[in-house]
């Protein structure tokens, strides 16, 4: 039997999982938590297998540092990230994380038992790319991994100057790649821009 721990912030999102793990016969839900913060401690208490973890819980708290922190302590403890968003960057941070798994929740062509079966079995499902958004005129895939570093960049709040010393370019290459982008999206000006990769949920710099 494997023990379970579901980290979600949605009360039907973390009900709708557990009923899904509770009708496979191999799995059982040890716990559930809707913050990340206490994932760790949750993880020693229950001697948990697999951890599906959703990256924005309650509070703000970032799935992606609970789960490097489980896999730094736990490397035997499998982890599941789990998402709705398409932040560019989140499949590339649960790598790094020493993740086991990524599961989109509603663009996965995987069930979500099958994506725990997988993991089980060792073998690591990941999506291939992160699922598409349109900015206005443009799809996101459309952008280079360039625009999009400086694009975070805006999102963060920072100058030019400060984009250009964080990315270790010119002020004259941050002007380029943002001319660019506002040109391959139709909007006028960077504020417009953040606006709308912010609402979109296509970068969330504090994740």
């Amino acid at each position: 039997m494997v023990n379970v721990l579901i980290v979600e912030d949605s009360r039907v999102s973390r009900e709708s999982f557990e009923r899904q793990l509770s009708a496979a016969e191999n799995y059982f839900v040890a716990a559930t938590l809707e913050n990340a913060a206490n994932a760790v401690i949750a993880c020693m208490r229950n001697n948990i297998d697999l951890v599906l973890m959703d990256i924005c819980t309650a509070d703000d708290e970032s799935g992606l540092v609970a789960a490097a922190k489980i896999k730094a302590q736990h490397p035997k403890i499998r982890v599941i990230m789990m998402t709705s968003m398409p932040e560019v960057s989140f499949l590339r941070k649960a790598k790094e994380s020493g993740c086991d798994g990524f599961w989109y929740k509603e663009e996965s062509q995987l069930s979500l038992v099958e994506a725990c079966d997988l993991v089980m079995a060792g073998e690591f499902p990941w999506p291939k790319e992160t699922p598409p958004v349109m900015i206005r005129l443009a799809r996101s895939d459309e952008f280079t991994d360039r625009e999009l570093d400086v694009i975070r960049e805006l999102a963060l709040g920072r100058r030019y100057e400060e984009i250009a010393a964080s990315l270790y370019v010119s002020t004259n290459t941050v002007k380029y790649h943002i001319k660019n982008v506002l040109q391959k999206t139709g909007f006028h000006s960077a504020i417009q821009l953040v606006a709308e990769v912010v609402e979109k949920r296509l970068v969330l710099p504090k994740y």
